[in-house]
């Protein structure tokens, strides 16, 4: 046993767990035929040693970097090459971490700081891909011998100080990273079929189909939604297909369909909404309105319908993740369930988003959404007064938001995400008024992106414009699973122009649907105070100290980014009033 510089490169199977379900004949197979691969034909290529073969990835060592990276890419090869022809659900996709130093070496392991620390590298790889440390970087000739994307300093588990991680591919002119598959879909897909007539006059035939059409339209409008075409399941009408060939046919996971007649100028719709896979029904109503307001858009009832066929399906989604094993589950079941988790603001339910989202991120799905949200999640953390170290928090959501970038500079959802980053961790709002720019620009419908910009110009005392992106905010969401939010942020607006009746209802509205969510108690004791009504702002006071019992007004002030504003003065005057302590 002696202590060496060595070069340990780790290799990990994706979502192993998974395929081992799949066809565990298959799947071992496979692999051990890589792993003989390796032995045989990289490593003696590449002046390596099999240090350990696991059941789903393997430790090398080498004498130096560019041996190491070599390596690696000459596994991802033989990878790709094994690949060939294996359907995307079924390919073994590989990601490798690589770290060189001092480490133990004796015949059978090596040891070491550097070991670990190449585990945590190829923690944040994702499919096919290899991420090096600083030091190895050092010793690697860029577009000679690797091409490298600076990945910045990242924050792995275990480890208290960042580590700065490089992203490295085949040296020539091609990206350093290309998918190793399609993208997991993020969202489910439903598939709205025309509506069939009972008993309705022959003018009126067409109304279900004028229906399905608006249910679309306003579906289509979701951002955690896939809708089929209007003109795809317009071709299914009159035909008897079973839900599992409708399915088939449109590859969708849920089937909205149902029946209306009419009464005079009143119109009666039965509707339902099945899960393809399973054939259950997972909501029905029976819904009615009048026919002229159909006909010339201005239903009530279709709102009413989009919102429950969204709370149901994400309702759905919820019970699958808290009732199966994760490696079983969907992308889009991870991301769903990880957001409506988020948003509950129990302590117990907020950490349990963290391990979905996580999961989602550790299976290595290229794509925005979970990082951008997992940024969120450390927002809110540190908002709801949870955070034992508010700094690193901001890191790791900056982090989050800088990868979700990195993936889709355009994604409307991480810039705005970005921008709450900035705004109220990191206190750079000219940065953050910038990202709210550029969301609204690639996405003018962006209601997140008009709720935070409300409240960047709350926070600089500007309350006019507040309001203005604020109610902007509110309009496209009337309907949205997490308006408590968008309430919560508009009632801050109001504050701001001293319209505290409005910042009230707001906020009690916002209460009603979310009673854990810090920020609006905090807006609540100020309308309340500043109404007149001291005895109840006092009492929800009491009631904010339950929920953060560590909160002062010198600390709020600290972590406030609208804490140097007028607003943001009057606030701490009338927390410290109402009993906050200073």
């Amino acid at each position: 046993m002696m202590w060496a510089k060595r070069a340990v490169l780790l290799v990990d199977v994706v979502e192993s767990v998974r395929l081992v379900e799949q066809d565990e004949v298959d799947a071992v197979a496979r692999w051990l035929a890589l792993v003989e691969h390796v032995k045989s034909k990289v490593l003696p290529n590449h002046n390596g040693r099999m240090v350990k073969s696991l059941g789903d990835g393997m430790l090398l060592d080498f004498e130096d970097v560019r041996s190491a990276i070599g390596a690696a890419f000459a596994i991802q090869d033989a990878s790709k090459r094994a690949n060939a022809g294996v359907p995307p659900e079924r390919q073994i996709l590989l990601r490798m971490g690589v770290e060189v130093g001092d480490v133990i070496v004796d015949t059978d392991d090596v040891h070491g700081r550097g070991v670990n620390l190449a585990a945590r590298l190829m923690s944040l790889a994702g499919p096919g891909e290899i991420v090096i440390s600083a030091h190895a970087r050092d010793e690697l000739t860029p577009n000679l011998d690797a091409d490298m994307e600076d990945l910045g300093d990242c924050f792995v588990r275990h480890v208290n100080e960042p580590i700065r991680a490089y992203r490295a591919g085949p040296p020539g002119p091609r990206p350093v990273v290309a998918p190793a598959v399609l993208p997991d879909d993020l969202a489910p897909t439903i598939a709205v079929v025309p509506f069939t007539a009972r008993r309705a006059p022959e003018d009126h035939q067409v109304l279900g189909e004028v229906i399905a059409d608006e249910i679309i339209q306003n579906l289509s409008r979701a951002s955690d939604m896939n809708v089929i075409s209007r003109l795809s399941t317009t071709a299914l009408r009159g035909r008897q297909a079973t839900l599992a060939e409708i399915g088939a046919l449109l590859n969708a996971d849920y089937v909205l369909s149902g029946t209306y007649r009419t009464v005079g100028e009143r119109l009666v719709l039965d509707t339902e909404l099945a899960e393809v896979k399973s054939g259950k029904i997972v909501w029905t109503d029976r819904l009615n309105d009048q026919v002229p307001a159909i006909l010339i858009g201005e239903s009530e009832m279709i709102g009413r319908v989009v919102a429950k066929v969204s709370v149901a399906i994400i309702r759905r989604e919820l019970d699958r993740s808290q009732s199966q094993p994760l490696p079983t589950l969907k992308a889009y079941t991870l991301l769903l369930s990880a957001i409506t988790l988020m948003h509950r603001l129990s302590l117990h339910d907020f950490e349990e988003a963290l391990r979905l989202l996580q999961a989602l991120i550790d299976r290595g799905v290229h794509h925005p959404l979970p990082q951008a949200w997992l940024a969120h999640w450390y927002v809110l953390r540190v908002q709801q007064g949870w955070s034992s170290d508010p700094r690193q928090d901001a890191a790791l959501a900056l982090e989050c938001t800088k990868r979700a970038l990195d993936l889709d500079p355009d994604c409307s959802l991480a810039l705005a995400i970005d921008g709450l980053v900035h705004t109220n961790l990191l206190k750079k709002l000219d940065v953050a008024h910038n990202r709210y720019d550029l969301a609204l620009f690639t996405n003018p419908n962006n209601a997140l992106a008009w709720l935070l910009k409300g409240t960047l110009h709350a926070f600089k005392d500007e309350g006019a414009r507040a309001i203005e992106c604020s109610d902007r905010a509110l309009q496209l969401t009337p309907l949205d699973p997490h308006r408590y939010f968008y309430d919560s942020l508009a009632a801050s607006a109001y504050l701001t122009s001293h319209r505290f009746d409005r910042a009230l209802e707001l906020a009690q509205r916002s209460l009603r649907a979310n009673r854990k969510h810090t920020s609006t108690l905090r807006v609540m004791v100020v309308a309340r105070w500043e109404l007149g009504q001291h005895d109840e702002a006092r009492k929800t006071a009491r009631e904010l100290m339950k929920l953060e019992p560590n909160l002062t007004v010198s600390g709020w002030l600290s972590r406030s980014p609208g804490g140097e504003s007028a607003t943001g003065r009057n606030i701490a005057r009338v927390l410290k009033l109402a009993g906050v302590p200073d």
